[in-house]
């Protein structure tokens, strides 16, 4: 055969085996973005089943731990009937067993466990709601299809709780709304990642559907309700003007910080009634399109 022939010869082949390799390549990206977000959603799944049925064990079953831990925070409960707008800084000093008997006898257990509730759970709970942040990042690299804005400020108010007010406030800490705060939360996350994970492989059973589309009735305020009244209760004793003088200012009866929380105890009741909103139109489409819909193809999130 002659060379320049057999030169021609190589060229095709060469030319046949390149196509092919290209497309499996292209496939093969998809099928690995499709699995990587199913292992996310899979171990964010089992993450925040743990924080739950910590938190449930905690509050429903007594331990040495929390018994060891009981007396200390206690010592803030007083600060659990003052969240209340325009009654924290009217409320005199009032001692734990007040608070105490002013409870039901068959809630005193619970609010005792739920006032420690983060030596339980608060390490565990900051780390996997940390682990949120590739969430946004999915956003931003096009792998989910989700607003890079609304991703951003919720997993940005999630990390102002678990690391900025949490972490540096004690009566935070110990207040049994951060019980209830981490409940909502972890209850949501689960039903919100096992969601995700079944509509990447296979249809949504419906009774996922459902409780994706309706716990958000109760758990949305519940969780919402509580942190904001965790950042209330950070707050000064005190009026933000309780001086109308340049002296107030020297003094640093509110400092910046103080402000900031303040804005942003204000700011979570309209944040709250759009999302709400949002979520009930979400239903009312959703809810409407018969059972095993899948929402959204692999990509949606």
């Amino acid at each position: 055969m002659p060379r320049g022939r057999q030169a021609d010869n190589s060229r095709n082949k060469e030319t046949t085996t390149v196509a092919p390799t290209t497309e499996f390549i292209k496939y093969d990206k998809e099928t690995i973005i499709k699995y990587y977000l199913f292992v996310y959603n899979v171990l964010a799944t089992l993450g925040w089943s743990y924080i739950l049925v910590q938190l449930l064990f905690h509050l429903l079953y007594p331990t040495s731990s929390a018994a060891a831990h009981q007396q200390q925070p206690l010592k803030k409960a007083t600060h659990f009937l003052s969240f209340i707008p325009f009654i924290k800084s009217s409320l005199p000093s009032t001692p734990a067993a007040q608070i105490k008997s002013s409870l039901p006898p068959f809630l005193v257990p619970y609010f005792h466990r739920a006032t420690t509730a983060y030596v339980r759970v608060g390490e565990v709970t900051a780390w996997v709601q940390t682990l949120a942040v590739l969430e946004l990042v999915h956003a931003l690299m096009g792998l989910v299809r989700t607003s890079v804005t609304t991703t951003g400020m919720q997993v940005f108010s999630r990390l102002v709780l678990v690391w900025g007010i949490a972490e540096n406030y004690e009566v935070a800490r110990n207040n049994p709304l951060y019980a209830s705060m981490v409940f909502a939360w972890s209850l949501t996350e689960v039903i919100r990642y096992a969601f995700y994970a079944c509509s990447l492989v296979s249809t949504v059973p419906y009774v996922l559907l459902y409780l994706r589309y309706t716990t958000f009735f109760v758990l949305y305020p519940l969780g919402a309700g509580s942190e904001a009244f965790l950042i209330y209760v950070t707050l000064p004793n005190s009026s933000p003007h309780p001086v109308l003088t340049w002296r107030s200012w020297i003094w640093g009866i509110w400092t910046l910080s103080d402000y900031v929380r303040g804005l942003l105890f204000v700011v979570w009741w309209p944040s709250l009634y759009v999302l709400y909103t949002h979520m009930i139109n979400q239903r009312r489409k959703v809810l409407n399109t018969g059972h095993g819909h899948v929402l959204g193809s692999k990509k949606s999130q």
